[in-house]
């Protein structure tokens, strides 16, 4: 069985009210793990177990290893997640209540996931938190259920961090025969590594994350996700910190839940009406969830934001 459930895919009504458009949701932050992470990570740490694994190793900002921490629970199997400092207690707590150890190493994910691999013992299998083919499979049962819904959407908008998410939707994508539908990839300032890669046509290396949207905080994505770029209409769009807390903030305001400023970015790209879906009626949303913010976060960040352009 499944460590995933299936989602439900809404119409938004405010948010369709707000732009003229017909706004879908498809609302991934009601996995068990609270984050799309549980489908994919779900999958592959079942196949890996039929592989004989007897531990799970991973690296996380937190959605991640929140998701590895459950799949191992409830497959009974030891699981060890290293974290950077950026992550939140909120997100290490979650981890630990799953049973999982948690090490708190490095400054940045690539630290984590440096020292996550040096623990690797012959029976362990590493989890990485985006860039593993099992992941991408796990992914794309999302497109497999709006697909039996019946709803072909002309755009879809999904955040992108390491790419895996992408990855996973443009597999589905493919296999239900929508290779025609393109996707807006979003992104914040100082966590666009894909954005930065599609315009220069290779990968790009991010310095450092500067963005509050640490979940978003792979330095550099999956090399499929750009390759997937050279023969499917995928669109960068990068916006602001205070953007995505807002969005976020009007998310809860409309819908009553709580979403990571790494969700809520994609759908600022919505509220905010960006140019690269002005073209399109039908919209799907991947709300992709994330447990390491609270309400009380993002009222903060708001704050700070606006202390910062002297609201």
């Amino acid at each position: 069985m499944p460590l995933h459930i299936e989602t439900p895919l809404i119409k938004s009504l405010p948010i369709s009210r707000k732009t003229g458009q017909s706004i879908w949701l498809k609302m991934e932050s009601a996995q068990p793990s609270g984050s799309f992470k549980t489908r994919g990570i779900g999958y592959a740490c079942e196949e890996y177990v039929k592989q004989g694994a007897k531990r799970f190793i991973a690296s996380s900002g937190g959605n991640a290893g929140l998701a590895v921490a459950f799949a191992g629970r409830r497959l009974s199997l030891p699981v060890v997640i290293v974290v950077p400092e950026t992550a939140s207690k909120r997100a290490v707590n979650l981890m630990r209540s799953e049973n999982a150890e948690v090490i708190v190493q490095g400054k940045s994910l690539d630290d984590a996931h440096r020292f996550a691999l040096s623990l690797m013992q012959p029976d362990d299998a590493y989890i990485h938190p985006f860039n593993d083919p099992l992941l991408w499979r796990g992914h794309a049962s999302l497109i497999d259920e709006i697909f039996r819904a019946g709803l072909k959407p002309d755009a879809i908008v999904l955040s992108v961090g390491g790419g895996g998410l992408l990855c996973g939707v443009i597999e589905g994508l493919t296999q239900n025969g929508w290779a025609d539908v393109p996707v807006i990839a979003v992104e914040t300032e100082g966590a666009d590594s894909y954005g930065k890669s599609l315009n220069a046509g290779c990968l790009v290396e991010l310095a450092n994350i500067s963005s509050i949207a640490t979940t978003l905080g792979a330095r550099i994505v999956c090399e499929q996700a750009l390759a997937y770029s050279r023969n499917h209409h995928i669109e960068s769009v990068v916006l602001s910190d205070k953007s995505a807390v807002s969005a976020s903030l009007q998310f809860l305001q409309d819908h009553d839940v709580v979403v990571e400023p790494a969700c809520g970015v994609a759908l600022a790209a919505v509220y905010e009406k960006v140019a690269a879906l002005s073209e399109y009626k039908t919209v799907l949303v991947i709300v992709c969830g994330g447990v390491g913010s609270t309400a009380d976060d993002l009222v903060e960040w708001a704050r700070v934001e606006c202390d910062v352009a002297e609201c």
